[in-house]
Formats: structure tokens, C-alpha cells, sequence
């Protein structure tokens, strides 16, 4: 890894508490999620972001209310920062109703339209081109706001990636690429998988600016989000922003991480904690540990509340598995794929005793 220069301080006090506190509320948001799906809680997959909150907080903060936001399916950070009430983020993990996405989405496909959140995606660089889209959307409509769109390292190297940024650049959209690049695809390391390791170069093939910063150093992420989206904004200036950061747990929760990586390394990556860094600062600035220890207890406090909404909301209820499958007013252009329905059914209907 490239050594990274720490950033001067640039984040204003009373934000930097607010950030911190978002910043424990995703660790302990994980944390928990990690412990309800091991106890069969949560279906599907869940991928951690344990480790990546700097990055995670620090670039959405960069964000303007009327922006918009895509990502990869480690989401419940970004979602959570976007404004995401836990209560609806757990809920969603578990498949209830009052989830964020209606219990349709599950851990992976977080949603929240309404807070400019376009959804976690589960499908590898299957974001970049919604996320390009909805940026050439905002041009045609004329609206000066931009787009984040985030992706982990290992889909720098999909097609996707590519033809996102080709586009990108040559139609000047207003969209900031983040590369997460928390050092490992899966099980595999970007040294392994990658011939150029420092993904931001990548964005020179596309005459694009490009630039790579410690993920873990929230002032530096926070500098270079509001940037990079200030210049998408105000001059249609795409760019690639690589942060550089860690995660602590598995790939996903049924990936131990070890196979891949020691425990020796993963300890020396704990002592260099965004969060703690960010304590020290605020303790520096004249916070006191008795403060701090308050915001921890009350994120855990709100995320076993959330536990317990998630616990109370309902499954969605059956007869609307189907809902929203096609767009209201679109009947017509359905019809011709009625044939192909063996007794043109127009209902999706179940039958209770199938299979008995």
C-alpha cells in the first residue's frame, strides 16, 4: 500500500462530534447485525463494513441533500448516513415490512429514495451504470447536483467499470466514482487481482482526474468528497476517488477472514481504528471520555431498539410479493407477454395446500 500523508485537521469541532457519532452508531449497527444473523435472524448474505467508517460517514457528509447515492451491497453504513432510521435499516436486514425497502431487499439492497439513496447492489459493478444513468438524468433534467456512486476494489476490474467511466467522461456527468478499496475482493488481494494496485490511475485510460487518499482519516475524506462533488456539481467533472481503508471482519459474516490474511495483520489494522483516531481528536479538543463513553452507550442502546422494531414489524404480506414489478400505466406495454403465461394469469395467487 502506498503510504498516505495524514491530512490537516478540517473538519470543525461540533461536526466532527456528529460525525463520531454516526461513525459508532455503524460499528455497533454491525456489529449487532453480525450477532441476528448468526442467530438466524437475517436471511441472504451480510457484509460488514466494520473498520471502513470514515470513508463511509466522511463521504456521504460531502453530500448535498438533492445528490444522489449508489452503492455496492456493503451498505448499511452509507445508508445509516444518509439519514436511514436504524429502526428501518435492521428491519429491512431481517425482511420486514417496515424496512427501508419494504422487506423486499434485505442486507444487500438497502433503499431509500426519499433520502436520494438509490440502493446498495448486490451484483458486482451492477451500480455503475444505474449510477451513470441517473447522473446523465440529471443533466437532461438541468439540475446542478451530483452523484456518488461506490464500488468496492474487486469490481475495478468488470466490464461494467469501464463503460461507466468511458461514458462518464465523455459526456461530462456529474458523478464521483468511490473506490473502497479495503485491500481484499472476496479472498483475493488487489496486489493479486489487479496489475495496476493504485486504482485511481485507472481513471487516466479515461482522461479523467483521479486521486487516492487514507480512507481512515476522516478530515482527509471528508476534504476530498466535498471537492470532488463540488467540482461534479459546478462543472460536470467526473472523477475517481480511491480511500484506502480496512475491513475487520470477513468478506461476508460466513467468511471467517482468515484464510486469506493473519490475525497479526488484521491486530496492527484495529490499533490504526478510524474511530479512535477520531476520539483522540475530539479528547484533544476538550472532549472528555466520560462524553464519549455516553455517545457509545447511546448507539448501543439505539441499535437494540432496533432490534426490537425489527423483532415487532410484520412480514410483507404475501399477496404482494409481485408489487411493483411493472410501473403503473404500463399495461399496454406488458401485453404482448401475457401468452406466455400457460392460462394468462393476470394474479399472482397461492395455493396453500401445494406441496402437502
Amino acid at each position: 500500500m502506498a503510504v498516505i500523508e495524514t491530512a490537516p485537521e478540517r473538519v470543525p469541532p461540533a461536526l466532527r462530534r456528529e460525525l463520531y457519532e454516526l461513525m459508532v452508531l455503524s460499528r455497533v449497527f454491525e456489529t449487532e447485525a453480525e450477532r441476528q444473523y448468526k442467530a438466524a435472524r437475517i436471511g441472504g448474505y451480510c457484509h460488514l463494513s466494520s473498520g471502513q467508517e470514515a470513508t463511509t460517514v466522511g463521504t456521504v457528509q460531502a453530500l448535498e441533500p438533492e445528490d444522489l447515492l449508489v452503492t455496492g451491497y456493503r451498505c448499511h453504513g452509507f445508508a445509516l448516513a444518509r439519514g436511514v432510521p436504524p429502526e428501518a435499516a435492521m428491519a429491512e436486514l431481517f425482511g420486514r415490512a417496515d424496512g427501508c425497502a419494504h422487506g423486499r431487499g434485505g442486507s444487500m439492497h438497502l433503499l431509500d429514495v426519499e433520502r436520494g439513496f438509490y440502493g446498495g447492489w448486490g451484483i458486482v459493478a451492477g451500480q455503475l451504470p444505474v449510477a451513470t444513468g441517473l447522473a446523465l438524468a440529471l443533466v437532461r433534467q438541468g439540475r446542478s447536483q451530483a452523484v456518488l456512486c461506490e464500488l468496492g476494489d474487486g469490481a475495478v476490474n468488470m466490464g461494467a467499470w469501464h463503460e461507466s467511466l468511458n461514458l462518464a467522461a465523455l459526456w461530462q456527468l456529474p458523478i464521483v466514482f468511490l473506490v473502497v478499496n479495503n485491500e481484499y475482493g472476496m479472498g483475493t488481494s488487489v496486489s493479486r487481482a489487479s496489475a495496476e494496485p493504485e486504482l485511481w490511475r485507472r481513471a487516466e485510460a479515461h482522461r479523467m482526474h483521479g486521486e487516492r487518499i487514507d480512507g481512515d482519516d476522516l478530515d482527509a475524506v471528508v476534504e476530498a468528497a466535498d471537492r470532488l462533488l463540488r467540482d461534479a456539481r459546478e462543472q460536470r467533472r467526473p472523477a475517481v476517488l480511491e480511500a484506502v481503508t480496512y475491513r475487520y471482519r470477513g468478506h461476508s459474516v460466513a467468511d471467517a477472514g482468515l484464510a486469506y490474511r493473519d490475525a497479526d495483520e488484521i491486530a496492527a489494522r484495529k490499533a490504526l481504528d478510524p474511530i479512535g483516531r477520531v476520539r483522540a481528536q475530539l479528547i484533544d479538543a476538550g472532549a472528555t471520555e466520560d462524553e464519549l463513553d455516553a455517545v457509545d452507550d447511546a448507539a448501543e442502546a439505539q441499535v437494540q431498539a432496533a432490534v426490537q422494531c425489527a423483532l415487532a414489524s410484520p412480514e410483507p404480506a404475501v399477496e404482494y410479493l409481485a408489487f411493483g414489478m411493472h410501473a403503473a400505466g404500463s399495461a399496454a406495454q406488458f401485453e404482448r407477454m401475457r401468452p406466455g403465461s400457460p392460462f394468462g394469469e393476470e394474479k399472482l395467487t397461492f395455493d396453500a395446500g401445494l406441496g402437502a
